[in-house]
């Protein structure tokens, strides 16, 4: 019940003293904002527009004075549909950078640009989605890899047959996920939910708190295929797969439970607070 409380008087200080936020639905936000669905979910992923608490049927919502901040913005609306605005796949990606799709593959595989999202086609292929803006500046600042041999790093991972992509925007997904909250059972959640289930189950032995944990898991990001086949794959993007990547994963994991933990003990609650 304190936490609830806290709760409330968080969002009421938020919308202004105690006059109650007015909501706004995602359909009316985007248009709001003159922004497509996806470009909202975009904005919202990277932190340019801040999302209230769910709906009691889980809809997304927004409150009209989150919604009024960012139209107050300079160059809004060109400006903030510039910075959402992606690029799909590698061959929109290498004309946007004026190289060949092979080129910006490799660039891509080798860690030096970063997915912001993925769609998987009728394939059963993922295509990677690439924030245009950051494209541009990469090209401002290293155009010496946009011409002339590889480097002696990038040589030896492609040799080895390295793709950094799925890796890299896990880094990034985390990452974005994580600076949403500070509550520390959320945080282990997120965390939680990027490793393997086995290393998830030997983390976390306990069964009460893998159960707050998955309650806490963030959905999967908007654009995830929903027919089983494409999702299996898109799937296997939301894991860490390699040691390294798995033990880092794992260690701050276990950090952010040693802090729920500690949290849990001076609240007498199990969960955020």
């Amino acid at each position: 019940m304190k936490a609830e409380v806290r709760k409330l008087d968080a969002r009421k200080a938020d919308a202004g003293g105690d006059a109650p936020p007015v909501w706004v639905g995602g359909v009316r936000a985007a248009g709001e904002l003159g922004l497509r669905r996806a470009e909202l979910a975009r904005a919202v992923q990277l932190g340019m527009v801040r999302a209230g608490p769910p709906a009691p049927s889980g809809a997304a919502r927004f409150a009209q004075a989150e919604l009024d901040r960012v139209r107050a913005a300079d160059g809004f609306p060109e400006a903030l549909r510039r910075r959402v605005e992606t690029v799909a796949g590698a061959d929109a990606a290498a004309e946007a950078l004026a190289i060949s799709p092979s080129r910006f593959t490799r660039l891509a595989r080798c860690g030096r640009v970063t997915p912001v999202g993925y769609r998987v086609n009728r394939y059963r292929a993922v295509v990677w989605l690439y924030l245009a803006a950051e494209l541009g500046e990469f090209a401002a600042r290293e155009p010496a890899l946009l011409r002339g041999i590889a480097p002696p790093e990038d040589r030896e991972l492609m040799a080895a047959k390295a793709d950094l992509r799925p890796r890299m925007w896990r880094e990034r997904y985390v990452g974005l996920l994580l600076r949403r909250t500070a509550d520390p059972w959320e945080r282990a959640a997120v965390l939680a939910s990027v490793l393997p289930e086995a290393e998830a189950r030997e983390a976390v032995p306990d069964p009460a708190e893998r159960i707050v944990l998955a309650a806490l898991a963030p959905p999967p990001p908007y654009g995830h295929p929903q027919i089983p086949a494409a999702a299996a794959v898109a799937l296997r993007l939301l894991r860490a797969d390699e040691p390294e990547e798995v033990h880092w994963y794992r260690t701050s994991l276990e950090f952010a439970l040693t802090g729920a933990r500690d949290q849990s003990k001076s609240t007498g609650e199990r969960g955020p607070t």
